[in-house]
């Protein structure tokens, strides 16, 4: 892809040496004329340095270290900007873990064709859950119910971080400013993202529990978010749907 037709998918890393190279092959396998963006947090298992290896060998995948972790929001607006710099048109996050399947990659990117951010949702028809029990679908379920009432967006998975963005909407949201670093980084962006007048579009995924290595997520870490609901609904940024033009 030449020009702002460019996409970039953004790989945050923290100890996932053991998925790296599956992921990164598959990324290339599905989006052939994308680059990967590893962004490692100076994982101590040496996922880092394995990414700069595959970098050696491929000129599609690129490395951004960082110096410790400091929470995947974080993580996410580091490669956002990396992305801008070098004049990306289309910008997708994932996770490393395969809990996203990278052959949805090209459907999100379909998608972002016509709206501006492209969402892989597990709560429209097609899209769903493997490997989780009730509660877990519960907390996650309510979760995003709680969330779209609380700011008033019909958007049904607000909790998910399989995404393609349009730079332009990265451009617009004022990324310095975003307040979550942590599991609500996705709802804030969502809102942003909305309140900036910009079209959303879901797109079914089925989101699987990791293959390789122990999950980072709990119930707490969701639990925290939602309380998080309440301070971006009330944050003032942006402007109102209806005040905001929509794209031409």
């Amino acid at each position: 892809m030449a020009g702002s037709q460019r996409a970039l998918v953004c790989l945050p890393t923290y100890d996932e040496r053991e998925n790296l190279v599956p992921v990164v092959e598959a990324i290339l396998a599905n989006l052939p004329g994308a680059d990967v963006l590893v962004i490692d947090d100076n994982s101590p298992d040496g996922t880092g340095k394995l990414a700069d290896e595959l970098a050696a060998r491929d000129p599609r995948v690129k490395v951004l270290h960082r110096a410790g972790k400091q929470g995947l929001g974080k993580a996410y607006l580091a490669g956002f900007a990396w992305a801008l710099e070098r004049d990306y048109g289309y910008v997708l996050e994932m996770d490393a873990d395969f809990s996203h399947d990278p052959k949805r990659l090209p459907a999100l990117l379909a998608a972002a064709q016509e709206a501006d951010l492209a969402l892989g949702s597990r709560y429209v028809p097609g899209g769903g859950t493997v490997g989780w029990g009730l509660a877990r679908r519960i907390i996650s379920q309510g979760g995003s119910l709680y969330a779209r009432t609380i700011l008033g967006i019909p958007v049904r998975d607000l909790t998910g971080g399989f995404k393609c963005f349009r730079r332009e909407v990265l451009e617009s949201i004022d990324l310095h400013t975003v307040q979550c670093t942590g599991y609500a980084f996705q709802i804030e962006l969502t809102y942003r993202t909305l309140r900036r007048g910009f079209r959303v579009k879901e797109v079914p995924i089925v989101f699987e529990d990791r293959r390789v290595g122990q999950s980072k997520m709990s119930s707490r870490i969701v639990v925290e978010a939602l309380g998080k609901v309440w301070s971006i609904r009330f944050s003032g940024f942006g402007r109102k749907p209806s005040e905001a033009a929509p794209r031409a």
